[in-house]
């Protein structure tokens, strides 16, 4: 039961903040359809965990590639929350299956059967080739699920001595920020304060094959599997060498390591093939997936592996409430539908050129302040030359891209992602590459002119675990 609130306390609230409506009554502490952005970014500092640093526009509406926020403004969105909302926002036919199953049935939870994980189950398996999945909830717990397998797996199969077993991951890599997952992490932010972190890691360079090999050949009795990103994405959308796939499936296999690609983000026809490792033909031995899986409606996350492999886990030895509950069952086959139906990898590879050909041309424009611009598909980033930025970073870029109508999020201090949804229009493609020229011609200049400069430099962040600079 609510707490009653006294009328002089509601009354000051009100005058100090200005008056929030709810159903017709004034409440305290809930936020009315008509309440401002800014008493919402307001609430949001005061009652919520200050673990995120949002660029300041609130969502309200969402259609497609287009956002509105409570005053009516429209904007387009070129993060897709992070790959989550590949197939648009609100897709009429993934919220008709949300709609249509929450009518009917929500959760079950694994102590019993529902009617639709198994549909699910056997429709996710024959799309990607594997013989079984484990369902789970975020990407977070996905990894941390492949992780579990993994050691399982080396213990029963390989026969690693106990408690011997060896995760190898890459430096730069974003797993998500549990426990497990930021063991493997090369972010200062994501670990200190949070030692000791998970024994049993060893980090390699991505997109290094030789050093793979090398760790490999002396520790590979030990390693039970390879955690990797295909394309790195919080690293600022990394694209490994040609040929560095099919090496990695080549060691694994030589060495009977478990190749475990995080798919994630670089999945679900994000990178304009329905996995990233399609790009070179290769069949990891565990796939996680995760954000687009749910269509953006709601998290919905899994690990896909063969017999030999998944049954390692046995009843009691993991699980989820709510993984593979029939709500999210529903709207994730609804998903892939959309994904397949509407060729969202071709319409994602397409669209995708045509953004690195306009934002090339920005570059040829700028190349003092664009050092490079990569990606696949619709998985793209701007690298910017920090100097030339200085004092402003990529963050305040994205205030300005904001206040010209296009939604991006900076990853470290000079890589701005561009990752819209895949059923965003050509106009739109074009539309948010012109403001993002506009910025540069127009908006910087006067950031750096208008921008106070720190009394004294910034100190160069080196990693904890190797002390290397970071995202210089």
């Amino acid at each position: 039961m609510a707490s009653r609130i006294p009328l002089q306390l509601v009354l000051n609230r009100i005058k100090s903040r200005g008056s929030v409506r709810c159903f017709g009554t004034v409440t305290e502490g809930i936020a009315s359809p008509t309440a401002s952005s800014r008493h919402l970014i307001d609430l949001e500092h005061d009652y919520s965990a200050h673990n995120y640093h949002p660029v300041p526009v609130v969502f309200s509406h969402g259609k497609g590639s287009a956002i509105w926020d409570p005053e009516g403004n429209k904007y387009l969105d070129f993060l897709a929350a992070y790959s989550a909302v590949n197939q648009g926002h609100c897709h009429p036919k993934i919220m008709k299956a949300l709609i249509e199953q929450a009518q009917t049935l929500t959760l079950s939870s694994r102590a019993f059967y529902n009617d639709k994980f198994p549909v699910f189950a056997e429709y996710l398996t024959k799309l990607f080739g594997y013989d079984m999945v484990l369902p789970m909830n975020t990407g977070a717990e996905g990894v941390e699920t492949a992780l579990k397998l993994a050691r399982k797996w080396g213990y029963e199969k390989k026969r690693i001595p106990k408690d011997q077993a060896i995760i190898v991951s890459c430096c730069g890599c974003f797993h998500g920020r549990t426990m497990g997952a930021v063991s493997m992490s090369c972010d200062n932010d994501a670990t200190r304060g949070f030692w000791p972190l998970l024994p049993g890691q060893l980090k390699v360079d991505f997109g290094d094959a030789a050093a793979l090999k090398k760790l490999f050949e002396e520790k590979g009795e030990y390693i039970a599997g390879f955690l990797f990103e295909p394309i790195q994405g919080e690293a600022g959308v990394i694209i490994p060498p040609d040929g560095y796939l099919k090496a990695v499936r080549e060691l694994c296999s030589k060495h009977n390591i478990l190749m475990i690609a995080d798919e994630i983000q670089s999945g679900l026809a994000r990178s304009g093939r329905m996995l990233a490792c399609d790009w070179e033909g290769v069949r990891p031995d565990v796939v996680i997936l995760g954000k687009a899986l749910g269509g953006g409606v709601m998290p919905v996350s899994a690990v896909l592996a063969d017999k030999d492999v998944m049954l390692c886990i046995q009843p009691g030895e993991h699980g989820s409430t709510f993984g593979g509950n029939p709500l999210a069952s529903a709207v994730a086959i609804a998903s892939l539908q959309v994904i397949q139906d509407e060729k969202l990898a071709e319409r994602s590879a397409e669209m995708g050129e045509e953004l690195r050909r306009l934002l090339t041309k920005t570059q040829q424009t700028f190349p003092e302040i664009v050092m490079e611009i990569r990606g696949k598909g619709l998985f793209n980033a701007v690298e910017l030359i920090s100097k030339s930025l200085f004092p402003a970073t990529a963050y305040d870029l994205c205030i300005k891209l904001k206040e010209r109508g296009v939604l991006a999020k900076p990853t470290h201090n000079a890589t701005i992602r561009l990752t819209p949804p895949l059923s965003i229009s050509l106009d739109e493609i074009r539309e948010g590459a012109k403001a993002f020229h506009d910025v540069l011609e127009h908006d910087l200049p006067k950031l750096v002119k208008e921008k106070p400069k720190p009394t004294s430099p910034k100190a160069q962040d080196t990693c904890d675990r190797c002390g290397r600079e970071l995202y210089g």
